[in-house]
Formats: C-alpha cells, structure tokens, sequence
C-alpha cells in the first residue's frame, strides 16, 4: 500500500463520512452505533466493503421517504446490524480459526 492509496482512502472515508453527517441526527446515532460494533465484531472487509456505504444508501433512501430510522430497521438495532453480517466472515472467525489450527491457517 502506498502513499497515493493512503490518500485515496482517507478522502473516500472523509466522503463516506460527510454523507453520514448530512443524515438526520437519529440516522447518524443509529448509524454510529452499528458503525462501532462492526468495527469490533464486524466482517474482516468493514473498511473496504459494501457494507458501510450500503447502509448509509439504505438510511439516505430512508430519510427521501419520510420514514424514521428505527420505522426503517426496526426497533431491535443489534438484531438488524446481526442480520446484515450474518453470512460474512469476522474477525472472531479468524481469530478461533487461528487458535483452532485449521487447514489453512498459520500455526505459531
């Protein structure tokens, strides 16, 4: 990775991130807590994936409608943000995968 992809990257976060802050402020406080529990349990491509930017296409089409965040996902956030990473693989999968010695993994 070089310098021209660090600088890449850090202005397509700051873009990601002006969207988010142009949300309405429940948006954002819903948006923030996903945001933050993906980031510790969430899939290993959070960063560079769909996911982030999916969501903030999902809340922005959510607030063009009229509908309230939660009228939008549910009043059960954790189970929504569960249900988006269901299928993807995390770092707690690496993680066990690694301590369990798996075909495939490095063994220390």
């Amino acid at each position: 990775m070089g310098i021209q992809d660090i600088i890449e990257g850090k202005k397509q976060w700051r873009a990601h991130m002006a969207r988010v802050k142009a949300l309405p402020p429940d948006y954002q406080i819903v948006y923030k807590e996903m945001q933050k529990y993906f980031f510790k349990v969430g899939p290993i491509d959070v960063i560079d994936g769909p996911l982030l930017p999916g969501i903030v296409d999902f809340f922005e089409e959510g607030v063009a409608s009229g509908k309230g965040v939660l009228e939008l996902i549910g009043n059960d956030v954790a189970a929504f943000a569960d249900d988006l990473i269901k299928d993807s693989r995390t770092y707690a999968d690496a993680y066990q995968e690694s301590i369990s010695g798996k075909p495939g993994t490095a063994e220390k």
